[in-house]
């Protein structure tokens, strides 16, 4: 009797069907007939810079009718930090006997005066992180250092630093401390849709933020601005079927929340998460976002009870507080707005790219401009 062999399946054989080319050009048809009937465009906003790499990688804006339009939004947790937030963990990094630890994209992010890559080759002590539960093994290899994380990201990532602060209490290690940087895509959207000016008549949502807040977290701004919402899977195939009942939506004179990812997403979401995230952590009175300005409760911050744990609070002294301004001629912050797109920008490719980033939304792996720019070619090809 032979012995069984355990099934391997790669992530591209796992997904491969969503990414079928006859099933792409398929939907692309069916999407662009019904778009005929659409009395005004559709400006259809993608709030997650995994959305958009999609869209740009499989060269969506190209294929699909000019009926339908992508605005980028301010969907990459790195693009939005504020140069002060940046400045803010250089600062830390520099006190003397602390470690700054926080995830890859953020290092080579420029602040007022330099990066945390520059920062680390004059000597500051700064470590990129793949997997937030390092920084436990870092707090416990260095005890006679302070440990900082510089947390990030959007809901997705939240109940990680969660656990991780769970575990640094669990395990006593008072030398790890947390500079929560924590973004909220749901007040994002509020203020992009109150100034107007970006015109959003259709949104795409994050589906790996809906796996933990539940779709409903979406469902207000729905009601308030009458405007269609549809969950969506991250695959050329959930991102094209996403379009389709945003489409039947516009034609039928809808506004309704709906789940396009539902292999993984539920309307309450991961609840024993929710708790998690509660129990450490509530929301700030307000957050400066990067082109959006100040938001009301739109980020978060450790609660009072673990305020010896902020390292907001332990270094108050030596955190810069004023509000920096982007570079001028860097459009990042029109782009998250959905005023502009990344060719819009005059040094888009030529003084800013990937390998010399100006600003944030070129830097991030997640960003509009680094998207353009990675698979502008590709687009172009299409196009033809």
């Amino acid at each position: 009797m032979t012995e069984s062999k355990p099934i391997e399946m790669s992530l591209d054989a796992l997904y491969s069907g969503f990414r079928d080319p006859s099933t792409i050009a398929s939907m692309i048809a069916k999407i662009n007939q019904k778009a005929e009937q659409l009395t005004q465009p559709m400006r259809v906003m993608e709030v997650c810079g995994g959305h958009t790499h999609s869209i740009m990688k499989y060269g969506l804006p190209q294929a699909l009718s000019n009926k339908i339009q992508f605005v980028h939004g301010p969907g990459c947790p790195v693009c939005v930090m504020p140069k002060e937030r940046i400045d803010h963990a250089i600062a830390l990094a520099q006190q003397e006997n602390v470690i700054l630890a926080t995830l890859g994209d953020m290092i080579r992010v420029p602040g007022s005066r330099m990066s945390l890559a520059q920062a680390r080759a004059q000597g500051a002590e700064v470590h990129a992180l793949y997997d937030p539960m390092h920084v436990i093994e870092l707090a416990r290899d260095n005890p006679h250092k302070r440990v900082v994380y510089f947390a990030i990201g959007f809901e997705t990532t939240t109940p990680m630093t969660a656990v991780v602060i769970e575990q640094a209490i669990a395990l006593k290690l008072d030398n790890l401390l947390f500079h929560v940087n924590h973004v909220l895509v749901p007040p994002a959207m509020d203020a992009v849709m109150a100034d107007g000016q970006a015109n959003i008549n259709a949104f795409i949502g994050p589906s790996h933020v809906s796996v933990v807040t539940g779709a409903k977290i979406y469902r207000p701004a729905v009601e308030q601005y009458k405007t269609p919402l549809v969950v969506a899977g991250f695959e050329p195939v959930d991102v094209l079927e996403s379009l389709l009942m945003l489409v039947e939506q516009q034609l039928d004179g809808r506004a309704e929340l709906e789940i396009q990812y539902r292999r993984a997403v539920t309307n309450e979401g991961n609840t024993r998460a929710q708790e998690l995230i509660d129990t450490y952590l509530e929301p700030r009175s307000e957050f400066r976002w990067r082109g959006l300005g100040d938001i009301p409760h739109s980020a978060l911050k450790l609660r009072a009870e673990w305020q010896h744990l902020d390292a907001e609070n332990v270094f108050a002294e030596v955190l810069p507080q004023t509000p920096i301004d982007d570079h001028k001629a860097c459009l990042c912050g029109k782009i998250l707005k959905g005023l502009a797109g990344p060719k819009d920008c005059k040094v888009f490719g030529r003084g800013c790219d990937p390998q010399r980033p100006m600003g944030s939304c070129m830097v991030s792996s997640e960003g509009a401009c680094n998207a353009y720019y990675r698979y502008g070619r590709i687009s172009e090809e299409i196009a033809q």
